[in-house]
């Protein structure tokens, strides 16, 4: 099982990539976000009204700190992943620079989570980047036209995703998954509405395809690749489930090619290859939590670190 949700995760979460190539073609930014966020929303709220179940005994500062981490792990990730590639950011870099996060929060679940990360996991995080690196340098070399900064955006959307997992990792209350999910998606259409509206692109075009990149990115990216992330982080933890992460670039030059008839060579094959070696060597590196920062809250140690926003 656990493989199958990693395999859908990685498929999920990639294709967000591709959806945000395929709405950039059609309008701004913060159009298609807009308009991936705001039906969505509506949904989850209309249902948080009948099935209000999952709301007893949520507090005030429950739904701020869900808020707060829907802006992080989604209006900003999302809104820098998006404007990057609508800037000439190629999918493949973008995935690359996104691909960096493993290691970012391989270093600071020591200091911050008091997760043990072994000698091989390192490992096996080094050779993930070596892997993205492979598939992408080529690409990234021959953005001609797009200005320097704009390969900035993505890291600061990579910083962001980095601390809205950790924060909820911190987190001392459990909020039920509908909970957050319709938190996080009622937090990013307001901010994106607000957005579109004051930069006058509200308006969505007539042409259909945009329609289907939005179809495309609730479906697969939101549903899909979001819910998974969080699932697989509350069973896995911090370093295995960003691991996973360096499976994104690969992958999107894999759905590039067969999407948008995008090359797929010898060195992405390569690349894609030495990826799946790291992600292998650090689910099979294990990994303990330390036993004083378990203590400290006096939770069972399987359990700390390790709960998804809105686990149960």
């Amino acid at each position: 099982m656990n493989v199958f949700l990693s395999v859908a995760f990685v498929l999920c979460w990639s294709s967000g990539f591709i959806g945000a190539k395929l709405g950039a073609g059609n309008a701004s930014a913060i159009t298609v976000l807009m308009w991936r966020f705001l039906p969505l929303a509506v949904v989850l709220v209309a249902v948080a009204v009948v099935m209000r179940t999952a709301w007893r005994g949520i507090t005030a500062r429950d739904v701020s700190r869900q808020a707060v981490i829907g802006v992080l792990s989604q209006s900003g990730y999302l809104l820098s992943v998006y404007y990057a590639i609508q800037l000439g950011v190629s999918s493949g870099t973008t995935a690359l620079i996104d691909g960096v996060q493993p290691l970012v929060a391989g270093a600071l679940a020591g200091p911050l989570l008091g997760q043990y990360v072994s000698g091989r996991q390192w490992v096996g995080l080094g050779l993930g980047l070596g892997g993205v690196s492979v598939v992408t340098l080529a690409d990234a070399a021959a953005g001609t036209g797009v200005p320097w900064w704009a390969y900035a955006v993505p890291l600061l959307g990579m910083l962001s995703l980095v601390a809205a997992t950790f924060l909820e990792s911190r987190s001392r209350s459990r909020v039920a998954p509908a909970v957050s999910l319709t938190v996080h998606c009622a937090t990013s259409a307001v901010l994106f509405s607000v957005l579109a509206l004051s930069t006058g692109a509200a308006v969505p075009p007539a042409e259909g395809g945009f329609w289907v990149a939005v179809a495309w990115l609730v479906g697969l990216s939101t549903f899909g690749g979001y819910g998974l992330y969080w699932l697989i982080l509350k069973r896995s933890g911090v370093t295995k489930v960003n691991t996973l992460m360096f499976l994104m670039a690969p992958v999107t030059a894999v759905w590039g090619a067969l999407v948008f008839g995008e090359p797929f060579g010898v060195q992405t094959a390569l690349g894609l290859a030495v990826c799946l070696a790291a992600v292998v060597v650090v689910h099979r590196g294990g990994g303990r939590k330390g036993p004083a920062a378990t203590a400290a809250r006096g939770e069972p140690e399987e359990n700390r670190w390790t709960r998804a926003p809105g686990s149960a």
